[in-house]
């Protein structure tokens, strides 16, 4: 999987797709190599759709659209909708121009979240609007949701549109109640997933249930195939969470560290503000009102949430999402691609970018 996230989890020139190798609970050993070629020829496709679409007749537009798509990413989000498809029994352009349009929906949020963030780096390089400025960065997030739209009009599947409308109304929901909280010490574990559910999840979600859709499949097997991708988004973005704190630049492709300087609470600190300890809540807060770590150093928050183990239990909270995505195909019968999918959470917790 080339895959926010199979291939997000290997190398985005694939040099370590086959060194990864998980098994599934029916005992297939596969290679992330194995599980990419599933769907790479798709894939291939779904990245000269996205080519097309960032090819306009505006010059701005043309270049910007070419350096989000040649950025590369980890298109989990498109190789789950294609999985999803071949569980189905459906292979076929529409599956790939879905798979174009949720990668798209994807870009619109993340060049929208590096505005609000005032974020520089955007894997490994200047992020959009560090190179364009603000004001045609915005501009050009919407081009891309309304490009992803016109797109998943043509395929006149109204259950599909009302699908992907409601996920963007509640992605940005979700950024709006980050904002809301954002800098709060006193957030919630049940606020953080419902900002990660709207943000990351229901997008995951969708991917899923539209392989149903245009498969065709019955009504219980399309519900559970939502559950798996729920499931699977909301393991993805606690891993995300976790990485903040373990990874490094070099290796995310941006600074580590961010969601604290840029007032987000994560996991592994709620649930070291919940121990209520004074000092700890000093630092924090410290770290939030300087908006970076001066006073305060990265190490100092880190040495506090392995102690306590904080990680851990933000990990715990992880697994158990990729042990419930994983519960969710039981209503699918045996086949290479139930193998794939039942392995991927396996990927995302062990994941390191």
């Amino acid at each position: 999987m080339d895959p926010e996230e199979l291939q997000g989890v290997v190398s985005e020139t694939g040099d370590r797709r086959s060194q990864m190798t998980v098994w599934s609970p029916g005992g297939v050993r596969m290679t992330s190599q194995e599980i990419f070629q599933l769907v790479d020829e798709d894939l291939r496709s779904v990245e000269q759709e996205l080519a097309r679409q960032a090819d306009s007749s505006v010059r701005l537009i043309s270049q910007i659209g070419s350096y989000i798509h040649s950025s590369g990413g980890k298109r989990v989000r498109p190789a789950l909708l294609l999985l999803a498809a071949q569980l189905c029994r459906f292979r076929g352009p529409e599956a790939i121009r879905l798979a174009a349009v949720v990668e798209m929906i994807h870009a619109a949020t993340l060049v929208h979240d590096d505005i609000i963030d005032e974020a520089k780096v955007r894997r490994g390089r200047p992020s959009v609007n560090a190179r364009w400025g603000n004001e045609i960065t915005v501009l050009m997030g919407d081009w891309l949701y309304m490009t992803s739209f016109s797109l998943a009009l043509g395929e006149r599947n109204f259950k599909i549109l009302d699908l992907l409308t409601d996920i963007t109304r509640k992605m940005i929901e979700g950024e709006l109640i980050q904002l809301d909280l954002n800098g709060h010490l006193t957030i919630t574990e049940g606020q953080h997933l419902a900002i990660v559910e709207r943000k990351t999840a229901f997008l995951f979600s969708g991917c899923a249930r539209i392989g149903g859709v245009l498969g065709d499949v019955s009504v219980e097997q399309e519900e559970a195939l939502a559950r798996y991708g729920y499931s699977v988004g909301m393991a993805f973005q606690l891993v995300d969470d976790l990485l903040d704190f373990t990874s490094s630049e070099s290796v995310l492709g941006k600074p580590v560290g961010s969601d604290l300087k840029e007032g987000r609470l994560t996991l592994p600190l709620i649930y070291l503000l919940e121990l209520d300890r004074p000092e700890h809540s000093q630092l924090v807060r410290r770290v939030l009102q300087e908006q970076g770590f001066f006073s305060v150093q990265k190490e100092q928050i880190l040495e506090l949430v392995r102690a306590f183990r904080t990680l851990d239990r933000a990990r715990d909270k992880a697994r158990q999402y990729a042990l419930a995505a994983r519960e969710h195909l039981e209503p699918f019968p045996p086949s290479r691609i139930k193998d794939a999918l039942v392995s991927i959470p396996e990927f995302i917790i062990e994941r390191d970018h």
